[in-house]
């Protein structure tokens, strides 16, 4: 004779059911968040330390541009980095990369205005206008570098963003030495270095394939005359 149907046990197995998922998405959720926080620590970590050395090249990499064409303090900041590695004497070429975002002119264009203003000569000046992500920013800005005949070039950015940017150059054949423009804004508060960093540990996680890339070799020397 079949056992009558329990409520009682069919309802405690459920709420064991709900009891066990529950606590494996904490346990999830427990992870992802150190995780992104471990990760947001190293992208912090790694920002920090500047890498220039000398190179045939300078890259900028495009920020904002506020109403009225004036650049933001990020791309301030960065323009001003560039500027000061190429009175430093690290590299005679400087190449601003950023399309037209919310309001013109292109974030390029911008950031090079500025720079002239800080005594890089127009003949050192080239300008990439078409990008508006990281990936664009290095895959046009590695065309024009190879148009040149150049390979390698310091990276300036924010610190937050050279890891990512990084790995982009990386994959694009590109040789980068990230060079941060630590007097950023989203660098010097420090409500705005957790956010974008944090952020920044996101946009990672989101592109898993970056990692993959690897630091292309030393551009081969020139044969002897």
């Amino acid at each position: 004779m079949p056992r009558p149907f329990d409520l009682r046990s069919s309802g405690a197995r459920r709420s064991r059911g709900w009891v066990a998922a529950g606590r494996a998405l904490v346990v999830a959720l427990g992870a992802l968040t150190f995780g992104v926080l471990g990760l947001a620590f190293a992208v912090d970590r790694f920002g920090q330390r500047d890498r220039a050395r000398r190179a045939p090249a300078i890259v900028v990499l495009g920020a904002r541009v506020a109403e009225g064409g004036a650049p933001s303090g990020a791309l301030q900041a960065r323009a001003e980095r560039a500027a000061e590695l190429y009175r430093q004497g690290l590299a005679p070429l400087v190449v601003f990369s950023g399309g037209v975002g919310r309001f013109p002119p292109a974030e390029a264009l911008a950031a090079r205005d500025l720079a002239l203003s800080l005594g890089v000569p127009p003949s050192a000046c080239a300008t990439e206008e078409g990008s508006h992500s990281t990936a664009e920013n290095a895959a046009f800005t590695a065309r024009l570098l190879r148009s040149r005949g150049l390979s390698e070039a310091i990276l300036v950015s924010d610190p937050y963003h050279l890891l990512r940017a990084r790995q982009y150059f990386w994959r694009e054949g590109i040789r980068v030495h990230p060079s941060p423009a630590l007097l950023s804004e989203r660098n010097v508060h420090f409500a705005d270095r957790c956010y974008w960093t944090v952020r920044e540990a996101f946009a990672i996680l989101l592109h898993p394939a970056l990692w993959f890339a690897r630091e292309p070799g030393p551009a081969p020397s020139p044969p002897a005359p």
